[in-house]
C-alpha cells in the first residue's frame, strides 16, 4: 500500500499510468470491433482445433477469434523484427547499425516498419484465404477483398502506433505490454470454463492444476531472472589498479522466439498431410492420415519433435543475438578483461564455453514450457484452460519489466527530492 501511495502521489508517474490504461481500453475496444461476413462460432471452433492459430490468437489478444479490425495484432511487426535480427547475422551493415547506439537502433526500427507493411498485406490475404478454405468466410469480389486486406493492415499499424505511444508516454515497452494485455484478457474466461467443466469428479485434478499453475509461474520467474555473472576488471589511469563489474549472461537469452520458430516448423507435416488426405491415390491418402494422427497435439511424436525443435532453435537464436567474439573484442578495446583469462581469442572461447553451458539449461527449460499444455492435460485431465508456456513467459517478463520501470521512476523522484 505504501508503494501504491508513492506512485499515486507523483503526478508524472500517475499521468503515465492513466495514459497506459486509456490505451489498453482502446485496444480492447478495437479487439471486439468485428468486420462483417464471417461465421464467428465456426471461427472460434477453427482456432480451438489448431495449435498454430491458437498461438497467433495469443499475440492478437483474441482479436482473430472475433475477426476484428485488429485481427492480425502485432504479428507482422514481430515477424519483421525477428527477420531483421536474423539478417544481422549475415549482413555486416545491419550489424554495424546495431553497434551504433540509439541512432543505429532508430534506423533498424525504421527498416522494421518498412518490412512490416508487405508482411501485413501478405498475412491479411493469407488470413482471408485460410478462412475461405475452411468455409468460415465466403468468396469475396476483388474490391471487397482489397477493402478487407487494407482494413486488416491498417488495424495492425494502428496497434503498432498505440504500442509506441505507450513506450513514449506511458509505462513499459508498449508492444510487449499490448501482447501481455491480450494474453491476460483471456485468462478469466478460460479459468471460469475450467471450473465449470471440472464440477464433479475432477476436483482433485483442479487442485493439482492450480498447484502446477503456481509452480510454473514461480519457475518462470526464477529462470527469467537467473543470470551467470562474469567478473570484469576495468583498467583505469589512477592510483587504484582497476575497477570491477559484472557481465550478466541470462539463462534464457532467447526469450520466446525459439518457441515461435518451432511451432511453425512442427506443424508443417500435419498441415501438408491434411491436404493430401483428399487425393485420389489410396496409398498417399492412407499415409497422410497416419501422419496427421502421429502429429496430434497430444501424441508423443508431436511433443518430442516440438521439444527438440525448441531446444535446437534456442542454441541457434542465442548464437544470433550473442556473439562472444564481438564481446571479447569490445572488452579488449576498452581495456577490460576477465580475471584469469587472456584478452582476445581466449576471452571469446571462455564466453562461448559459458554461453553453451547455460544455453543448454535454457533450451531444456523452453522445451518443457513448450510441451507444458500437453503435460498439464495428461497430469490433471483438464484441457479447458490452456496452460500455455509461451503466454506465461510473456506475462512474467512484461510484469517484471514494468515493475522495474515503475521502481526506477520512484527512485529517480526520491533522489531528486534530496537535491
Amino acid at each position: 500500500m505504501n508503494t501504491l501511495s508513492q506512485i499515486w502521489a507523483q503526478s508524472d508517474l500517475r499521468r503515465k499510468i492513466i495514459f497506459t490504461l486509456f490505451v489498453v481500453v482502446v485496444f480492447r475496444f478495437l479487439a471486439h470491433l468485428p468486420l462483417p461476413g464471417v461465421d464467428r462460432e465456426s471461427l472460434r471452433q477453427l482456432f480451438s482445433s489448431n495449435a498454430l492459430l491458437g498461438l497467433l490468437s495469443v499475440f492478437s489478444g483474441g482479436a482473430m477469434e472475433n475477426f476484428s479490425v485488429v485481427s492480425l495484432g502485432l504479428a507482422p511487426y514481430i515477424n519483421a523484427s525477428i527477420i531483421l535480427q536474423v539478417l544481422t547475422f549475415g549482413f555486416p551493415r545491419l550489424k554495424e547499425l546495431q553497434q551504433e547506439g540509439e541512432q543505429g537502433q532508430a534506423k533498424i526500427n525504421q527498416y522494421t516498419r518498412f518490412l512490416t507493411f508487405p508482411l501485413a498485406l501478405f498475412q491479411s490475404y493469407a488470413f482471408y484465404f485460410l478462412l475461405r478454405q475452411q468455409g468460415v468466410l465466403g468468396a469475396l469480389d476483388p474490391l471487397s477483398l482489397l477493402g478487407l486486406v487494407i482494413s486488416l493492415t491498417a488495424g495492425s499499424f494502428l496497434l503498432l502506433w498505440l504500442g509506441e505511444l505507450i513506450t513514449e508516454q506511458g509505462i513499459g515497452n508498449g508492444i510487449s505490454f499490448l501482447i501481455f494485455v491480450g494474453i491476460v484478457a483471456g485468462y478469466p474466461l478460460s479459468l471460469a470454463q475450467t471450473l465449470v467443466a471440472s464440477q464433479g469428479n475432477q476436483f482433485t485434478g483442479v487442485i493439482l492444476f492450480l498447484a502446477l499453475f503456481l509452480a510454473v509461474f514461480a519457475g518462470v520467474v526464477l529462470i527469467n531472472e537467473a543470470v551467470r555473472r562474469i567478473p570484469i576488471q576495468h583498467s583505469v589511469r589512477s592510483a587504484r589498479a582497476a575497477v570491477s563489474s559484472f557481465l550478466p549472461l541470462r539463462i534464457n537469452q532467447a526469450g520466446v522466439i525459439p518457441i515461435i520458430f518451432a511451432v511453425a516448423l512442427v506443424l508443417i507435416p500435419p498441415t501438408v498431410a491434411r491436404y493430401l488426405t483428399g487425393v485420389g491415390n489410396p496409398a498417399i491418402s492412407r499415409l497422410a492420415a497416419e501422419v496427421v494422427q502421429l502429429f496430434e497435439p497430444t501424441s508423443f511424436v508431436y511433443n518430442a519433435s516440438y521439444f527438440l525443435f525448441v531446444f535446437l532453435f534456442t542454441f541457434f537464436y542465442t548464437t544470433v543475438i550473442f556473439n562472444p567474439d564481438d564481446v571479447a573484442d569490445n572488452l579488449k578495446k576498452r581495456g577490460s578483461f576477465i580475471p584469469g583469462v587472456r584478452p582476445g581469442k581466449a576471452t571469446a572461447d571462455f564466453l562461448n564455453w559459458v554461453t553453451t553451458r547455460i544455453t543448454l539449461f535454457g533450451g531444456i527449460f523452453l522445451g518443457l514450457m513448450a510441451v507444458l499444455p500437453s503435460v498439464a492435460a495428461a497430469l490433471t485431465g483438464i484441457t479447458a484452460f490452456t496452460l500455455g508456456g509461451t503466454g506465461i513467459l510473456i506475462v512474467v517478463s512484461v510484469v517484471l519489466e514494468t515493475l522495474r520501470q515503475v521502481e526506477g521512476e520512484i527512485s529517480v523522484r526520491e533522489y531528486e527530492g534530496y537535491l
